[in-house]
């Protein structure tokens, strides 16, 4: 086997993932569903390996947070609730372990000595971000209005009606600002090993006024801390893999259009004529146009199956900078 070596002269890339590429359609989200869809997606992520990238990767953790709120609710009469920074710290532990595992097992049979470690990522949030007063991510179960009004009243929360499906709790999605362990994750990637970070958009805390940090009460979005992460750790690529194999333009319209490579100009312009919904793409395409702004050189948007002809310029959305 050969021995892992610190490798600088790699280009690091950092790669999303969404928190449902561990959980497929119809599946119930069992461990043995995470790590049969791991082994799956990190089956495709190995090219990264075999093309000597310095790779980073984050994930989403949606269902999972989820579903450990979810616990918490049904539990809280009898053990105490965790607030939700530490739920996110939680799941961001779980899923890098099941990522790392995967990833260990594709090295070991390829006979490659590189090793994985994950990041429990702390990101910094500003805590006058206009995003507390007007919180609009919805988290944690559906509840009766009722039910949803009764916590309203005891535990403050903010909640919402969500699409005639029932009423949710609300919390603030603000703006990441910095990876707290930023260096740490740059320098295990450029010493050779594979890092797993930024699991859910990262643990949010805040400065208090003597400087310590705290946990605060919100989400962050993935692809947004993605493209702040993937600049402080001067990433040369940003690779976004979601569930369709391009970006498009009107999607779901008979006028859809896929697109393919995509200056930064086009970018703005498409994104002001208001072709990338928030709930789906629009993060994604402004993590990839921030990334660029930033000084990233390339990004590319496609999913897990495409990734391969995506690298070689064959499938996939790609976007540069300003030259």
């Amino acid at each position: 086997m050969t021995q892992p070596t610190a490798q600088p002269s790699r280009p690091i890339v950092l790669v999303a993932l969404g928190g449902h590429a561990f959980i497929g359609k119809g599946e119930k989200g069992t461990i043995s569903d995470h790590e049969k869809n791991a082994a799956t997606i990190c089956e495709q992520l190995m090219t990264l390996v075999e093309r000597e990238y310095n790779v980073v990767i984050t994930h989403g953790n949606g269902p999972q947070v989820g579903n450990r709120l979810l616990a918490t609710e049904r539990t809280r009469e009898e053990v105490p609730a965790w607030p939700l920074d530490v739920l996110v710290a939680e799941t961001e532990g779980s899923l890098g372990y099941v990522m790392q595992q995967a990833l260990l097992n594709l090295l070991r049979r390829r006979q490659i000595k590189r090793y994985v470690v994950t990041m429990v990522t702390q990101v910094l949030v500003d805590k006058h971000d206009p995003a507390f007063q007007e919180p609009t991510k919805p988290i944690g179960p559906f509840m009766t209005q009722e039910e949803a009004e009764r916590r309203r009243a005891a535990d403050s929360w903010v909640i919402v009606e969500d699409a005639g499906r029932g009423w949710r709790r609300v919390v603030a999605s603000p703006k990441p600002i910095k990876v707290v362990q930023r260096k740490m994750i740059r320098d295990a990637a450029l010493a050779g090993h594979i890092v797993v970070a930024g699991g859910g958009g990262g643990i949010p805390i805040h400065r208090l006024e003597n400087h310590d940090y705290e946990g605060i009460e919100c989400v962050l979005d993935k692809d947004l801390t993605s493209a702040v992460l993937a600049s402080q750790i001067g990433a040369e690529l940003l690779i976004v893999l979601t569930a369709v194999p391009k970006v498009f333009l009107n999607y779901g319209k008979p006028t859809q259009m896929a697109l393919g490579a995509v200056t930064m100009e086009e970018i703005e312009q498409h994104i002001a004529a208001g072709h990338f919904p928030a709930g789906s793409m629009g993060p994604k395409v402004e993590a990839i146009h921030d990334f660029l702004q930033r000084g990233g050189k390339r990004g590319l948007i496609t999913d897990p199956e495409h990734l391969r002809d995506a690298l070689d310029g064959k499938a996939g959305t790609h976007f540069v900078g300003k030259i």
